[in-house]
């Protein structure tokens, strides 16, 4: 990838600006009958005329007949066909000779959403969406006019009489055989069905709409964005496809997808009705009478919860949103079932085939469920750890029996009690090494060490690294306690040596490089020499987060086949040198994007540190910490495979 992008860089970046000034306002005329050389500037217009509901346009554009290529006998003869020898003031052409010419226009194309205008205006690009594509061809109502004019000419020079009767005649049958003339000869329950025909039962079963709203005749009478609108009011969650289904044959999905956006979020790939759609602005709970601004946030707190996870229960949350308890009833009924000794499970099975099939929907409302979650926990006064989402929560249960919450508790009994004896055996160890044959302190003896059988070699199943005897040998040290972790585990100042150094080399790694660059560096250290101890990956994590690095949370998109090791991204925040401040600012922006583009890098960096930021300075950055691909930059370690 890196070499794709030595051959085709970015030589400019531009911002660009929707300006609406002119919106549902500005057409694009083309003259389709007319060479790109030979254009309408210099022409005189006369008259225009619009009709904007229906895209007509007209324009009145003048003839020069003093030039060469103008045929002046034809322009006379062409206005004594349309006006005659009269002069009144309604003729169309009043200098006798045809001097004005007229354009109609056509619609290009119906669906204009993808053509805009634009002027680029010192490095700035603004766009203007069209309202319209007319083509301007030249207009020969004139013609029907001389034809208009023949026919009265005609009919003055013709006899009345004689005509009418011609014409009169018409109205009799013209074929008196009945053996033709079978229309009226039909029985009558041929007759009746003719009068009264069966009804054509409808072969595409269309899905059921709400039983409250207006029919869906005088539903469709509407535009697209209310009658999105009016139907996600009244159903509260729907899958795209019914929607899709309810609305008129032919409806661009596109066009839905803008709306849906406008009035719903998507949870778990099902599109909610959002809060303040139900709830405006000045108006209470018929229940308790609590303001519309509280029913928001309580509401948007359970439709959070169930990004994450299938069920929740009504207790818990009202816990949190602090609301009456008919109001928290009114929120879980509206997009969730009650489940006998499970909780409310959410009404809808996640939909992945619409992630899949938009997956850049998915992003934009993954980013926004994102800042609503950062104000939810400002108001809440919650963390984001305290409701982790479960890797499969539609497949575990909300309540555990107690046969196997037994069953946990002597499993966890179990562990916690190896891990005490082995800690109690290294410290026996530490104190054997320290006392003499007389049992007085301060005599260094020296303990001889057997290398260990491969069925006697330590093994770690809950995915935790440990040194144990890669090199042939036991474990000769045990771990030196550090009372300032805060989680009670212990490690060496070795383990401290390598992780700062690791991350002074390679600044931001995922919590799996680090393990395999450890496990590298287990293997290449000499037979014998071991240091470090039983290492897990909590204390691995600990020891980073006390060798002056921090976690990143990058948002990863929820495609993402990043496993949860990868997904744990850190990176150096301080390791004494002034460019520390670059790297904190590069950090803040990837907590909020897990890709940007170079400007944005650019910008965030000038406005947080000043004009004294140079190219050098943020290609050393980017060099340092991040990857390309596809123009866009990554964080190293989470560019998706």
């Amino acid at each position: 990838m890196a070499s794709g992008d030595d051959d085709d860089p970015i030589i400019q970046e531009i911002d660009v600006y929707l300006a609406r000034s002119l919106v549902e306002k500005l057409y694009l005329f083309q003259y389709p009958v007319r060479p790109g050389s030979m254009s309408y500037d210099n022409v005189t217009h006369l008259a225009a005329r619009i009709k904007p509901k229906q895209q007509k346009v007209e324009l009145e554009v003048a003839m020069d007949t003093m030039s060469p290529n103008y045929c002046r006998s034809k322009g006379e003869q062409i206005a004594l066909n349309v006006d005659g020898t009269s002069s009144e003031d309604s003729n169309v052409y009043s200098t006798k000779m045809m001097d004005k010419q007229t354009f109609s226009s056509i619609q290009a194309t119906t669906n204009t959403s993808r053509y805009a205008a634009a002027v680029f205006h010192k490095g700035e690009l603004h766009l203007t969406p069209l309202q319209g594509i007319l083509q301007m061809r030249p207009s020969f109502s004139y013609l029907d006019k001389a034809d208009t004019k023949h026919r009265e000419r005609e009919a003055a020079n013709e006899g009345t009489d004689s005509r009418s009767e011609h014409e009169r005649q018409y109205l009799y049958c013209q074929a008196m055989d009945t053996t033709e003339n079978t229309e009226l000869v039909k029985t009558p329950g041929e007759y009746l069905s003719m009068l009264m025909p069966p009804l054509a039962e409808e072969k595409v079963a269309k899905p059921m709409g709400p039983s409250n709203v207006l029919s869906m005749a005088q539903l469709r009478t509407l535009p697209l964005g209310d009658q999105v609108k009016t139907l996600m009011k009244n159903v509260k969650v729907m899958p795209f496809a019914n929607l899709m289904g309810l609305l008129a044959s032919g409806t661009d999905s596109t066009a839905v997808l803008r709306c849906i956006q406008q009035v719903a979020l998507l949870v778990q790939g099902n599109w909610v009705v959002k809060s303040d759609v139900l709830y405006p602005k000045n108006t209470c709970s018929s229940h308790s009478g609590v303001p519309a601004e509280v029913l928001c946030r309580g509401r948007d707190f359970v439709m959070w919860r169930f990004t994450l996870e299938r069920t929740l229960m009504r207790k818990e949350v009202a816990a949190i949103i602090k609301l009456p308890p008919e109001d928290v009833k009114d929120f879980l009924e509206q997009m969730s079932a009650p489940r006998l000794n499970r909780g409310w499970e959410f009404l809808l099975p996640t939909d992945h085939d619409f992630v899949k099939k938009h997956p850049d929907v998915a992003q934009r409302q993954h980013m926004l469920w994102l800042g609503i979650q950062s104000k939810l926990e400002k108001v809440f006064n919650f963390s984001k750890d305290d409701f982790v989402p479960k890797k499969d929560a539609q497949m575990e249960p909300v309540h555990i029996s107690g046969d196997h919450r037994l069953k946990s508790a002597r499993e966890n009994a179990r562990e916690n009690h190896g891990a005490m004896q082995r800690e109690l055996d290294a410290r026996r160890l530490k104190a054997s090494r320290y006392t003499g044959s007389s049992g007085e302190s301060g005599a260094l003896v020296q303990v001889k060490q057997e290398p260990m059988s491969d069925s006697e070699e330590p093994m770690d199943t809950s995915g935790s690294l440990t040194n144990g005897s890669i090199n042939g040998y036991p474990n000769s040290t045990s771990p030196v306690s550090d009372p300032h972790n805060g989680h009670g585990h212990s490690f060496t100042p070795e383990l401290q040596d390598f992780v700062r150094s690791t991350f002074q080399k390679h600044y931001v790694l995922c919590l799996s490089e680090v393990k395999r660059l450890f496990n590298l560096h287990l293997a290449s250290l000499p037979t014998g020499h071991s240091v470090y101890g039983h290492v897990t990956d909590r204390m691995l994590q600990d020891t980073i987060l006390q060798s002056q690095c921090k976690q990143i949370l990058v948002p990863f998109p929820p495609q993402s086949n990043a496993t949860a090791e990868e997904q744990k991204v850190f990176g150096l925040w301080e390791s004494g040198e002034t460019f520390d401040k670059h790297r904190q600012v590069l950090f803040e922006i990837f907590m909020k994007n897990y890709r940007v583009r170079r400007n944005v890098i650019q910008t965030r960096l000038t406005q947080e540190l000043g004009d004294a930021v140079t190219k050098t300075d943020i290609d050393r950055l980017l060099k340092e910490c991040c990857m390309s691909l596809g123009g866009m930059w990554y964080l190293k370690g989470t560019v998706p495979s």
